[in-house]
């Protein structure tokens, strides 16, 4: 077969049994990530039908999706709100550094691996996945959560950590002195401090300039500036997702709301492509040697990660439903975890492999607690509690309280109340529907 009809094909293929994969998902009442991946799987090295003709252009399409979605996610708010969150969160940010990437540093230890191996490990406990976690909020419509500015305060400091991490692990892997890594990290800060002053400073002169009546124009110019700006940050060893981010929250007013509706669907479709290139590229033959001590690792920080989200909401004045969902939103690793895998693994061999194990697990478990860590800890606190008033014996309700049915008893008077539920009581399928 021709190489470009075998592209076509390829594609075709693909981009179908996507969204094929996605209805399905959508009727069984789960986000789509967890089965884009183990579609990769299935059709990268190693799998049941290996492709090979598309895997460059898919390549470059995962990456775009990188960008995408934390361009969409940097358009939800304005350079102001991150300076905010990042003055309010950063004691979440000291948590969330100890609890998730000790466990990874530990366990590198624990196998040998050295120095770099640790720092390397470390790092992909450390990192939850901002594009994954933005796919699973947009699945589950939970932007306009009250616990969702907390979630992304976390994961802005987790992003904004990468500009001093990366640099630091290369020269460590490439076994730099003190001298050259240091240029390395003050390039990498003076980069991520000049577009933050420029999107505060002068954010609205930007979406003046980039701001079109004309919706083609307004899409060329937003996305060209998004990859011009993501690629600039990835050359000067800051992540291209990094830069992409500080691109969405440099535009503000009408152009961010234009650009996010122009934006969506390209979106959806870079970020499933994203994901299943994550799955391509991992051999299905190097996960079981490692999936234990990878499942062991996995367990560990997802509840390190469940508890930062929890601590972090608390911080905020979130009510327990919301903390709830914060924790089990933060739980996803993904694109950086890769990334860091894939500078140590000349150092360190044996990390990708468990690496990748790790990934899988959490990136597939992520979604999952996203939707059913707070319905399960409410579920087994109302057991609780059903358990206390059985044991306690029945009788008589004295005083005043308020049933699942929204009446008020007091003494044998019931009163029938028009009910309100605030957002902390929407279930995780509604708690998106409103702005608090």
């Amino acid at each position: 077969m021709h190489d470009m009809t075998a592209l076509l094909v390829e594609l075709g293929s693909v981009i179908l049994g996507l969204g094929i994969i996605g209805r399905f998902a959508g009727r069984i009442g789960l986000s789509p990530i967890p089965l884009y991946l183990l579609a990769g799987l299935a059709f990268g090295e190693g799998g049941l039908l290996p492709l090979g003709a598309s895997e460059e252009f898919t390549a470059v399409g995962a990456e775009i999706g990188v960008i995408l979605l934390l361009l969409l996610l940097g358009l939800e708010y304005s350079a102001s709100e991150l300076v905010t969150s990042l003055k309010t969160q950063y004691p979440s940010g000291l948590v969330d550094f100890v609890l998730n990437a000790t466990p990874g540093a530990v366990a590198a230890l624990i196998l040998g691996w050295g120095p770099a191996g640790a720092v390397a490990l470390a790092g992909v406990t450390w990192i939850s996945s901002s594009g994954v976690i933005a796919k699973v909020m947009t699945d589950l419509g939970r932007l306009g959560n009250r616990e969702t500015p907390v979630i992304l305060g976390v994961l802005v400091i987790e992003d904004l950590a990468m500009a001093v991490y990366l640099p630091l692990l290369t020269a460590m892997v490439a076994g730099v002195g003190l001298a050259g890594g240091s240029i390395a990290l003050l390039i990498a800060l003076g980069t991520v401090g000049f577009v933050l002053y420029l999107a505060l400073r002068h954010g609205r002169l930007i979406s003046r300039a980039v701001s079109s009546d004309n919706p083609e124009m307004l899409l060329l110019v937003v996305l060209g500036l998004t990859v011009l700006v993501a690629g600039l940050a990835q050359e000067l060893q800051v992540s291209a997702a990094v830069g992409a981010f500080l691109v969405g929250i440099a535009l503000s007013g009408e152009v961010a709301e234009g650009a996010r509706k122009l934006l969506t669907p390209l979106r959806d479709l870079f970020a499933a492509v994203f994901f299943v290139f994550f799955g391509l590229s991992t051999n299905p033959a190097d996960i079981p040697p490692v999936l234990l001590p990878a499942a062991l690792l996995a367990v560990v920080t997802m509840l390190t990660k469940i508890f930062t989200g929890w601590y972090a909401a608390r911080r905020a004045g979130i009510k327990s439903r919301g903390r709830w969902r914060a924790g089990g939103t933060l739980v996803a690793r993904g694109e950086f975890s890769i990334v860091i895998a894939g500078l140590a693994v000349a150092t360190e061999p044996r990390i990708g492999p468990i690496a990748t194990a790790y990934v899988l697990i959490l990136v597939i478990l992520g979604p999952l607690t996203a939707r059913w860590t707070e319905p399960a800890v409410s579920r087994i606190k109302a057991m609780r509690g059903a358990g206390t008033r059985t044991a306690g014996g029945t009788g008589t309700a004295i005083g005043t309280g308020t049933g699942d049915s929204g009446r008020v008893r007091e003494g044998k008077a019931t009163t029938a109340v028009a009910v309100r539920p605030t957002h902390e009581d929407l279930t995780p399928e509604h708690a998106g529907e409103g702005r608090d």
